[in-house]
C-alpha cells in the first residue's frame, strides 16, 4: 500500500483527536434533533437545538457534520407565479396591506383553506393564525368546503383566545368568507373583516406559508388511506409539533407557543 511502516504504527498508536471525539458526540446529538423534527430541520434549527441543551457547536460545524452524514432539510415546492394586482374585495377592504408584523397577540388573525388528498376523497382544512406569534389558534377539518368549515375554525380561535379588544380577521375573497353567515359571525363576536385582493395570494402570505410547511413537512411524505388518518396526522402536526416545538425564523428561533409565553411573562416596567 506504499505506507511507511513507522508511519503506520504511529497512526495505529495515536487515539482520535479531541476534535474528532467532539464531532462524534455532536453528530449523535445532531441526528437526534434531526430525527425528532421528523427529518425536516436544516443546520440552523439543529444548531439552535444544540445550543438550548448546552452543546457548544456552531452552525457552520453543524452544517459540515450534517453534510458528511447526508442529513438534509426537507425542501419545498416551486413558488407560485406572482400576481401584482387584483380586484379590490367588495365585502371588505384590505386592512392588512401585507403588514404581517404586529406588536402583541390577538390584534390580527389570518385565515384560509387548503385541501388534502386521501383515498376516500378530499379532506378540507381551515386554519386561523395569530400574526404575532404565527401560532395556529383555530382549525377545522371536514369533507365539505363550506361556510361551516371556516366558522368552526374561527369559533375555536374565539373560544381559545377570548379577545378583549376588536381583532382584524383577514381572508381571501372565497365564497365562504363573503357569505352572510361569515359576516354575521364576525359582527356578533366584534371581529373586523379584512380581505385580500382577488388573485393575489401574497396578501395572505402567512396562511399560505403555513400550508406550504404543512404539505412539505408532513403531507407530501405520506399517502392517506382515509380522512380519519389524515385528520390524526394534521392534528399531530398542528398541536404537537408546529405550535409547541417547531422553530420559526420569525419568532427568533422559538416555537410559536414559546415566543408568545415569553411575551406574556416578560417583566413590565412600573
Amino acid at each position: 500500500m506504499n505506507v511507511n511502516r513507522s508511519g503506520y504504527y504511529a497512526w495505529q498508536a495515536n487515539p482520535e483527536s479531541k476534535r474528532q471525539k467532539q464531532d462524534t458526540k455532536f453528530l449523535g446529538l445532531i441526528k437526534q434533533s434531526w430525527l425528532e423534527s421528523g427529518s425536516i430541520y436544516g443546520y440552523r434549527k439543529v444548531a439552535d437545538d444544540l445550543r438550548d441543551i448546552g452543546a457548544k457547536c456552531g452552525k457552520h460545524r453543524v452544517y459540515k457534520l450534517m453534510k458528511q452524514a447526508k442529513l438534509a432539510s426537507q425542501r419545498g415546492y416551486n413558488r407560485r407565479p406572482y400576481m401584482r394586482s387584483g380586484a379590490v374585495a367588495q365585502a371588505a377592504q384590505n386592512r392588512l396591506e401585507q403588514n404581517f408584523t404586529v406588536p402583541q397577540p390577538n390584534q390580527v388573525w389570518v385565515t384560509d383553506i387548503t385541501y388534502i388528498r386521501t383515498h376516500e376523497g378530499w379532506l378540507y382544512l381551515a386554519v386561523v393564525i395569530d400574526l404575532f406569534s404565527r401560532q395556529v389558534v383555530g382549525w377545522s377539518m371536514g369533507s365539505r368546503i363550506d361556510t361551516e368549515l371556516v366558522i368552526n375554525a374561527l369559533l375555536m380561535a374565539v373560544w381559545r383566545r377570548k379577545p378583549k379588544q376588536q381583532v382584524i380577521v383577514h381572508s381571501d375573497q372565497g365564497c365562504q368568507f363573503t357569505s352572510k353567515e361569515w359576516q354575521d359571525f364576525l359582527t356578533t363576536n366584534r371581529l373586523l373583516c379584512s380581505m385580500s385582493r382577488r388573485g393575489n395570494c401574497h396578501d395572505n402570505a402567512v396562511a399560505e406559508s403555513f400550508f406550504q410547511l404543512l404539505k412539505r413537512e408532513r403531507i407530501r411524505r405520506r399517502t392517506y388511506e382515509t380522512r380519519n388518518q389524515a385528520r390524526e396526522e394534521i392534528f399531530d402536526y398542528i398541536e404537537v409539533f408546529y405550535n409547541r416545538k417547531r422553530r420559526h425564523s420569525f419568532t427568533n428561533g422559538m416555537s410559536p407557543a414559546d415566543f408568545e409565553n415569553q411575551f406574556l411573562t416578560r417583566p413590565t416596567s412600573v
